[in-house]
């Protein structure tokens, strides 16, 4: 028996997703639906962690992948959601499968599959959780980050060290800028591609366009519809949009 656990703010959703659950996997038993991240919070220090957890990832009061800064989870995660901008983030924290809304019975039956296999596995070897959730996400465990991206400058590639890096910058090509204000242009096709390289800790995916280095922050001005402007640094003075939905998991990042 699978003991899972739906993280979902929408009750309609949840019961049509806990319902096509039980279709497909009839051992897996939901033992709790939690409708926002501050029932989840209280929720976990409460119980101990499932074997499978499914997860939006937008909830009502912020985004789940707060609780991973949370709580040191070692489940297995199936995400559930509308977007699919979060896919690399939800690989780095312990996802084995990104299924779009609405959840589509085939793929659901075979991401609870792929949890069989881990805790089959995991009781062979107990102490290689992480790798094995990495083996069935299709990805390889990290061991380190992006040290370096090689650039062209003129007729020859030179190396920026990822910690000169300020930020990365998407229109209609791929941008990095230095904290001196030096721009160059990267051969990467999109914007996730060279966030899944980057240290989560250090930089942060403020939007659609702009990935931010942590220390190129020069003030965050919060509007009254809860949205939020980062200013970066001179030379840079350039400025990024924050959403309100990704405003308190910005500010968890932010204030450590």
């Amino acid at each position: 028996m699978i003991k899972a656990v739906i993280i979902e703010d929408e009750s309609l959703i949840a019961r049509e997703l806990q319902n096509k659950i039980q279709t497909v996997a009839p051992d897996v038993q939901i033992v709790d639906v939690l409708p926002s991240l501050k029932t989840a919070r209280k929720w976990f220090m409460q119980q101990a962690e499932p074997d499978l957890l499914f997860m939006d990832v937008q909830l009502s009061d912020g985004v789940s992948f707060e609780l991973f800064e949370d709580f040191k989870l070692s489940c297995p995660v199936i995400f559930t959601t509308a977007y699919d901008e979060y896919a690399i983030r939800a690989f780095k924290v312990n996802g084995i499968d990104y299924l779009l809304k609405p959840v589509d019975e085939t793929d659901l039956k075979q991401a609870i599959d792929k949890c069989r296999s881990i805790q089959e596995k995991s009781k062979q070897s107990p102490d290689n959780l992480a790798a094995l959730i990495a083996q069935y996400a299709g990805l390889a465990p990290r061991t380190a980050y992006k040290e370096k991206f090689i650039v062209q400058q003129r007729n020859n590639w030179v190396p920026v060290n990822t910690q000169d890096i300020a930020c990365f910058v998407r229109d209609n090509l791929n941008y990095l800028y230095t904290f001196q204000g030096e721009k160059y242009i990267l051969d990467f096709n999109t914007l996730e591609d060279i966030e899944a390289l980057l240290d989560p800790r250090i930089f942060y995916r403020a939007n659609r366009q702009t990935i931010i280095h942590i220390d190129a922050i020069e003030k965050v001005k919060p509007h009254e519809n809860q949205k939020l402007t980062i200013t970066l640094r001179a030379p840079l003075k350039m400025e990024a949009d924050i959403s309100r939905e990704k405003a308190p998991a910005f500010k968890k990042w932010f204030d450590r």
